[in-house]
């Protein structure tokens, strides 16, 4: 669709810290409050007119919160002098292809705010800005359970299984006997028809390794995320048909062109779409649309920490994958984080059904209303 000229000064980049309700660990990292940055798009005026947010990762994308802020303020003046339009932004992206592979959470923040502010100048939500139509199906969204020692572990599980979640994704240690303790938690509901995928974060250094310790584990996945060394797609290939489950690609997988090169059916293959990871919404809805054209599955991602503004572009994220969605994550709010920035939070209720009826922010022009008390930012 067109939209108004887009004119802006420029914009303001800081990190964001919100605290966490609890800790939560995974094999490469442990957190316990946010560590993402925070994107201002400004008017001539100085008035904020954008917002944008991002995970910068070291283990993922190999940036730092002082380096993605660092990339930002050296865009700013070419931004706000090239970037006018939607047809200009897709340009940019599409010019600016090696910067963004080098700082993809970076630019994912300014892109946010540049589509915020997009659809705000238009008075159209981000989905019609992008020619999608309005949200109205219920999304559903995935228990995520962290390397918690296995009392607390269990403990987690039974919340979730008793709030109605069917779906898990847990964190894998590496640890074989601590793991196993850990998924013992599933066997209290054998009866119930539970799907449960892995996340190893790459802690197996060989396809041997890995055959080795998930035999020993003894369980029946629906699907591995990130077993072995990123990009390591034929040893990947080999371990999923070896333990006959799917394959999450998520470090091994940022730009739409390494979908080319997965070996084997692409069934076996899931993509997990992380809006930060990938570089922004853009660049997540365009490999979203090849992985449908190849049959890939597609997982809507997370970082953990995420507020409710990365929560609604993941929303957008997921509603293009249609019937191609496997699963989402995040959507966490307030479960986690000690506040967030909208009120109310975009998060997931009971059996993990998020509903957009009940959330009008999703119907505001752009992104929607989000804005994070001060004493966060610095």
């Amino acid at each position: 669709m067109s939209t108004s000229e887009l004119r802006f000064s420029g914009l303001r980049a800081q990190a964001l810290h919100i605290p966490f309700t609890t800790t939560f660990r995974h094999a490469s990292a442990a957190r316990a409050e946010t560590a993402s940055v925070w994107v201002e798009l400004l008017d001539r005026d100085g008035r904020v007119i954008g917002r944008g947010e991002s995970c910068p990762r070291p283990y993922v994308t190999g940036e730092t919160i002082e380096s993605a802020i660092a990339f930002l303020h050296r865009s700013t003046a070419d931004l706000s002098r090239d970037v006018v339009s939607l047809e200009s932004l897709r340009g940019w992206v599409s010019t600016r292809a090696g910067d963004i592979d080098r700082n993809p959470a970076a630019w994912c923040a300014a892109e946010l705010a540049i589509l915020d502010a997009l659809g705000a100048s238009s008075g159209v939500t981000v989905e019609a800005l992008l020619g999608l139509p309005p949200l109205t199906k219920a999304f559903r969204y995935t228990a995520v359970v962290g390397d918690e020692d296995p009392e607390a572990f269990h403990a987690l599980v039974r919340r979730y299984a008793a709030l109605g979640f069917a779906d898990f994704k847990v964190k894998l240690s590496g640890d074989v006997e601590r793991d196993r303790q850990k998924l013992s938690a599933f066997s209290a509901f054998a009866d119930r028809d539970l799907r449960v995928r892995g996340d190893a974060n790459n802690v197996w250094k060989t396809l041997d390794e890995a055959c080795e310790a998930l035999d020993r584990l003894g369980f029946d996945w629906f699907a591995l995320e990130e077993p072995l060394e990123a990009g390591s797609y034929s040893a990947l290939a080999a371990l999923g048909n070896e333990l006959g489950c799917r394959i999450v690609l998520d470090e091994s997988l940022t730009r739409r062109e390494q979908l080319a090169t997965l070996t084997g059916l692409p069934g076996q293959w899931i993509v997990n779409v992380r809006v930060s990871k990938m570089g922004g919404l853009l660049r997540s809805m365009a490999v979203i649309e090849e992985a449908k054209r190849r049959g890939v599955g597609i997982v809507v991602g997370a970082q953990v920490g995420e507020t409710s503004l990365l929560t609604r572009a993941g929303l957008t994220a997921a509603h293009a994958a249609g019937e191609s969605l496997v699963a989402q994550e995040g959507a966490f709010g307030t479960h986690l984080l000690r506040a967030d920035v909208c009120d109310p939070p975009l998060m997931f209720g009971a059996a993990g059904v998020l509903d957009p009826a009940g959330f009008p922010t999703l119907t505001a022009a752009g992104l929607g209303p989000f804005s994070p008390d001060p004493a966060w930012l610095r």
